[in-house]
């Protein structure tokens, strides 16, 4: 039976263990899209990639969940790039597009302070669709409260390549209480049933964080929670510049905080910088090499 090799990385973090896991498929020129959702299904990643060729790119990168494929996944790109990038697969590169179902989008490499590789990749346009459901529905699939529900605040669906719920919670104490019933998901979300749960608060745990989030997945992805979520983190840039900063910025820049109540704390670098049309949304992020496993190709 053909094994396929699968590299783990850990996104948004240096550090192993923390941040949020991907698997990285580098040999999937040849697979059929059952065969990498099954390889996605049999590592058990909230995503999975596959970096592929392109004729309108330099690379061209399929995401999958256990479930199901997506558009764009923040954390499957940094691991993917990082990747591609430690194993000279890029050569002298520092700037590349990707292509993904949300459209072709700039990715660039540099190093921080520390030496650290970063990776900063374009996001699609920011998008807000109105959330019309119960919010005491949508407290009891958290698990928290409706109080704790901050409605001085839209709750909006937001999406800068994935759709995701954004939820303004008045405190970090109510994310300790966090138990969503995921199932119940679709039925509080008749305007978007497949979207995801984006609760986030400005109280952090970091004082160098502007943000705190967690992120729960639909259930049709065969996940519960997401530990750092990057494509959520870019919508909440645009949602931030939209409703929280104090007067309209040319270029606002913000780190969030996710992953602390499951033990992968990590960090997200959004930067919002206004345009004439739409305002441009990039993440930076970094990611490590924790191993590498073979799955079979049923």
């Amino acid at each position: 039976m053909p094994s396929i090799n699968v590299y783990h990385y850990d996104a948004f973090s240096p550090i192993p263990g923390k941040g949020n896991p991907a698997g990285v498929v580098l040999t999937g020129n040849d697979l059929t899209e059952k065969e990498m959702l099954a390889i996605a299904g049999q590592v058990g990643f909230n995503e999975t990639a596959f970096p592929l060729p392109s004729n309108v790119a330099d690379i061209r990168i399929r995401y999958f969940t256990p479930g199901h494929e997506i558009n764009l996944c923040g954390h499957a790109t940094m691991a993917t790039i990082y990747a591609l990038q430690t194993k000279g697969l890029l050569g002298d590169k520092t700037e590349l597009l990707i292509e993904t179902k949300a459209g072709v989008l700039p990715v660039r490499l540099h190093t921080n302070e520390q030496g650290q590789l970063q990776i900063t990749m374009t996001q699609a346009a920011p998008q807000f669709r109105a959330f019309n459901g119960s919010y005491a529905q949508l407290a009891y699939a958290l698990g928290i409260e409706e109080a704790d529900i901050e409605i001085e605040l839209p709750t909006v669906y937001g999406s800068t390549g994935t759709w995701t719920l954004l939820i303004p919670i008045k405190s970090l104490e109510a994310f300790r209480r966090m138990k969503p019933n995921n199932k119940r998901f679709p039925e509080i979300l008749q305007e978007m049933p497949r979207a995801s749960l984006h609760p986030f608060c400005l109280e952090t745990y970091d004082p160098h964080a502007h943000m705190h989030a967690r992120h729960f997945s639909s259930p049709y992805s065969g996940t519960i929670e997401d530990p750092v979520t990057g494509t959520a983190s870019g919508v909440m840039g645009a949602y931030y510049a939209a409703h929280l900063a104090e007067k309209p910025l040319q270029s606002l820049e913000l780190c969030i905080e996710q992953g602390h109540e499951i033990g992968r704390d990590g960090r997200v670098l959004v930067t919002v910088t206004k345009q004439q049309d739409e305002p441009l949304i990039e993440v930076t992020g970094t990611a490590v090499y924790v191993d590498a496993f073979g799955v079979s190709l049923l």
